[in-house]
């Protein structure tokens, strides 16, 4: 199976909406993606699809969050949402995603990775419980689900406190 990964085009939003409410099996992603668009802390370099020739077939976000801690705040990125179509599911095409745009990450200067996600899964690409590094919620979740990530090593040794998602996750 070839699959190209590569940033977001503008005529590939429609697409993107589609297979996130196809993998999710609602439209909750699909227009939280839409709205994290018109946000100004929105980055189209790590807004990435996975192509199969022309027809896309998956998609991940990365977006600003902050780690507050009283007065303190951290930058860090949300991993929010990765989808792929629901027949190519468990081919691999999730993991080129998150390898591909932790990458890109990691090369635009980015230190840190949050997830909220599938405790089997995550882990393999080195997510770690987050209250290992004293790093909440702002919403009552399995500690195995909510993880975190060092994209340069030490990064979140002297990080700790509540990460605040964009507004736009609200609606999710």
């Amino acid at each position: 199976m070839n699959i190209q990964i590569r940033p977001e085009y503008k005529n590939d939003i429609s697409a993107i909406s589609m297979i996130n409410d196809m993998a999710f099996g609602q439209e909750n992603e699909g227009n939280l993606i839409i709205k994290l668009r018109k946000n100004r802390n929105f980055i189209k370099d790590l807004s990435l699809v996975a192509c199969m020739g022309n027809e896309i077939i998956g998609h991940i976000l990365f977006s600003k969050i902050i780690i507050k801690n009283g007065n303190e705040e951290f930058e860090s990125l949300a991993l929010a949402p990765m989808s792929v179509i629901p027949e190519l599911q468990g081919l691999g095409i999730g993991s080129e995603l998150i390898k591909k745009g932790l990458q890109k990450a990691t090369k635009l200067g980015y230190e840190s990775v949050i997830v909220l996600g599938h405790e089997n899964y995550y882990p393999k690409f080195k997510f770690t419980p987050a209250s290992q590094f004293q790093i909440t919620c702002p919403f009552e979740v399995p500690d195995a689900n909510f993880m975190a990530l060092e994209l340069e090593k030490g990064s979140l040794k002297n990080v700790y406190g509540c990460v605040e998602y964009p507004k736009e996750f609200n609606d999710v």
